[in-house]
């Protein structure tokens, strides 16, 4: 999504606030609580930051032991915004990013929605540099968006060119020497709703009352109390089901 200035402006506005963001944040942190406990001077690499929503909510919860990568220069822009240590580097060319220092540098690594930019053997190499990168015990956190029927506009706006389902990435995770600890599609609650939205936008396109070269993606704050209500139901979701069949998005966890 490199040139895509206006979907980060966007991302920056609401992220914050989103209940999507809000509820994939939230599973970030409960992933690593669960792995390190109360511990907040782990070592947190977020590859593909964007405008490092992520890295915010984590500093809001005491981890300032962070950095941020991503390919973008109005991504980059904005995290320095929020005085963040962030760096611009394409991620396929991870392996020339402090090279000194890349055989387990970090506790953690996250790589959320971003294995949707790249094909079968872009997305080996990233995997294995990620992975090379997370120290024996550490956890590699990525969460991506789930199943082609859900696919419409939203994912031409932010260009995104595939999705996955869980043998996918348990496939990745196999070749890199990764152990899943943790598989879960999310927003099941939702999915009547978000597959409505996507067809109609599928409508629209095929219709040409939307067109491919200026899309609409689903990056918008709605009225609060419907907000509020979605983050309600999906945490709810998280809390009852913690791991639920299908969903618009996959959360996955896996071990060094």
């Amino acid at each position: 999504m490199f040139d895509k200035r206006d979907e980060y402006a966007k991302m920056f506005r609401v992220e914050q606030q989103l209940w999507w963001y809000r509820i994939l944040h939230g599973r970030v942190l409960t992933a690593i609580r669960n792995q390190f406990g109360s511990r907040t001077d782990v070592r947190i690499l977020d590859a593909g930051c964007g405008t490092g929503g992520l890295l915010h909510y984590l500093r809001e919860h005491g981890y300032l032991n962070t950095q941020g990568l991503d390919g973008s220069a109005d991504a980059v822009a904005f995290c320095h915004e929020r005085g963040l240590q962030v760096s611009q580097l394409n991620l396929l060319n991870l392996n020339t990013w402090q090279p000194d220092a890349t055989t387990g540098a970090f506790d953690v690594v996250v790589c959320n929605d971003v294995f949707c930019y790249f094909d079968d053997a872009q997305l080996t190499q990233l995997v294995g540099e990620l992975a090379r990168r997370v120290r024996p015990g550490g956890l590699l956190i990525t969460n991506n968006n789930a199943f082609d029927v859900f696919r419409g506009s939203h994912d031409l706006a932010v260009g995104s060119t595939r999705r996955f389902v869980r043998a996918d990435l348990e496939r990745l995770a196999a070749k890199t020497g990764l152990h899943p600890v943790y598989l879960t599609y999310w927003s099941l609650l939702l999915s009547p709703l978000i597959l409505a939205v996507r067809q109609w936008q599928n409508l629209q396109l095929r219709l040409g009352w939307q067109t491919t070269d200026q899309p609409h993606s689903d990056v918008y704050l709605p009225p609060a109390w419907l907000n509020n209500l979605f983050y309600g139901l999906v945490r709810a979701e998280g809390q009852l089901l913690p791991r639920t069949p299908f969903g618009s998005s996959l959360f996955v966890v896996v071990k060094k």
